[in-house]
C-alpha cells in the first residue's frame, strides 16, 4: 500500500513532499528537522506528523543539518583484489556499524599523491567527520597535510602525514620472525621474494630481513621483487629454483607464495623437501595451501577495527595527544618449513648428476 500522498511506485518522499502534506513551506520542514528554535510547537508537530505519513527518511545532508554531524567515516583505499585490502574495510564497516556511524569509501587506483589528495578531497566534501588513510602512502604533499589537520584522520598501513595518527603491525618484525625461524632450522642464509618496492609494507619486510642475516653474520642474497600477485610469486620462484644453493626463502606474501610453490615443484625443488618456506599475512587459504603455509600472521580485521576506535577518539578529543598502536604479528609454524642439517646444505650445493641443472618447467 503506498504512503498517503504519493502515488504507487513513485520516487521516495522528498521534503518537498513533507512541506505539501504539512502544509508549510519548505523552508520550514528544514528548519524542524535541523532541530531549529524559532519553530512554533504545533507547527513542529505538523512536520513531524508529515513524515512519519510518509515514511521520509532524511539524507546525510538532512542528518548534518539537525545534528550538525554526518556520523560518517571516509575511508580511502586502494583498488585491489588482494585478501588483505578487503579484510581491513571488513573490519572497518562492521566497527563503525557497531558505533553507529556509515563508511563512505574513496578508492583510488593509484598511489600517486594527485590521486590520494582528490580522494581525501572528495571524502571532505562529503562531510565525513573522519577518515582512515588505508594506502601505503610514501610521500605527503601539502595538500595531504592541509587535508588530513582538517579532518580527524588515522593511518594504516604504515602511511605517514605530520597530522594523522599511525595504526601499523610491525612489517619489520614480521620478516625478523619469518628470517630468525629459518636460520634457527639450520639454514645458511634466507632468500627474499619482496613486494613492490614503492609499498611501504613491502620496504619494510625487505629491511627487516636484511638486518636480521646482517646481525646473525651471514650473507644477504639479492632480493627479487614481486607485486603481491600468484603470478609474480610463479616467475620469482622459477627462478630462485634455479639457485641450487638457495635452501630457504622468506616470501612477502601469501598470495605469491601459492606461485612459488607451483613453479618449486614443477622444478623439481619441492617445499619444503627441498626448500623451506615463509611467508606472511595468514589469509585463510594458507592453511589450505599445499603443504599448508609456515608464515607471519597479520590481524587484518582487527587492525580495522582498532583504526575505526583511535579515529573516533581522536573525532570525539581532537586536541588529545595521538598515540600510534603497533600490532604485533605472530609466526605461525605449518608444514612449509623443516630443519636443515649442514650434511643437507652440502648436498644442496652439490652439482646433480651428469652436471645437468634443475629441470625445465612443465607447460
Amino acid at each position: 500500500m503506498a504512503k498517503q500522498g504519493l502515488d504507487a511506485g513513485s520516487r521516495p518522499p522528498g521534503m518537498a513532499d513533507v512541506a505539501r502534506v504539512a502544509g508549510v513551506s519548505a523552508q520550514t520542514v528544514s528548519r524542524v528537522l535541523s532541530g531549529h528554535p524559532n519553530v512554533q510547537e504545533h507547527t513542529r508537530a505538523k512536520v513531524l506528523a508529515a513524515v512519519d505519513q510518509l515514511g521520509y527518511r532524511r539524507n546525510n545532508a538532512a542528518r548534518m543539518l539537525s545534528s550538525g554531524r554526518s556520523r560518517t567515516i571516509g575511508v580511502v583505499t586502494l583498488q585491489t583484489a588482494f585478501y588483505s585490502r578487503a579484510a581491513v574495510t571488513s573490519g572497518i564497516e562492521n566497527a563503525a556499524q557497531a558505533a553507529g556511524y556509515t563508511v563512505s569509501t574513496a578508492t583510488t587506483t593509484s598511489l600517486d599523491t594527485s590521486a590520494i589528495e582528490a580522494a581525501l578531497s572528495r571524502l571532505a566534501d562529503q562531510g565525513v567527520e573522519g577518515v582512515i588513510l588505508s594506502v601505503p602512502l610514501i610521500h605527503s604533499s601539502p595538500r595531504i597535510e592541509q587535508l588530513t589537520r582538517s579532518t580527524p584522520t588515522i593511518t594504516i598501513d604504515g602511511s605517514r602525514t605530520d597530522a594523522t595518527e599511525v595504526v601499523a603491525v610491525d612489517q619489520a618484525l614480521a620478516a625478523r620472525l619469518a628470517t630468525q625461524h629459518l636460520l634457527d632450522l639450520g639454514h645458511d642464509t634466507v632468500w627474499h621474494i619482496a613486494g613492490p618496492e614503492q609499498w611501504l609494507e613491502a620496504a619494510s619486510r625487505r629491511d627487516g630481513w636484511r638486518a636480521t642475516l646482517e646481525a646473525a653474520g651471514r650473507t644477504v642474497p639479492p632480493p627479487l621483487e614481486g607485486d603481491w600477485s600468484p603470478a609474480s610469486g610463479y616467475r620469482n620462484g622459477l627462478i630462485l629454483g634455479r639457485i641450487p644453493d638457495a635452501t630457504a626463502v622468506f616470501v612477502a606474501s601469501d598470495e605469491m607464495a601459492f606461485g612459488v610453490v607451483r613453479a618449486l615443484g614443477e622444478l623439481g625443488r619441492p617445499v619444503p623437501e627441498d626448500i623451506s618456506l615463509v611467508s606472511m599475512d595468514d589469509i585463510d587459504l594458507a592453511a589450505y595451501c599445499s603443504p599448508p603455509l609456515t608464515t607471519v600472521a597479520q590481524p587484518f580485521t582487527h587492525m580495522g577495527t582498532l583504526a575505526v576506535a583511535h579515529l573516533l577518539r581522536h573525532i570525539t578529543d581532537p586536541s588529545g595527544a595521538t598515540v600510534p598502536a603497533s600490532v604485533e604479528p605472530e609466526l605461525v609454524v605449518r608444514a612449509s618449513t623443516t630443519h636443515f642439517s649442514p650434511r643437507d646444505q652440502a648436498a644442496a650445493r652439490a652439482p646433480r648428476a651428469g652436471g645437468e641443472q634443475a629441470p625445465a618447467p612443465r607447460g
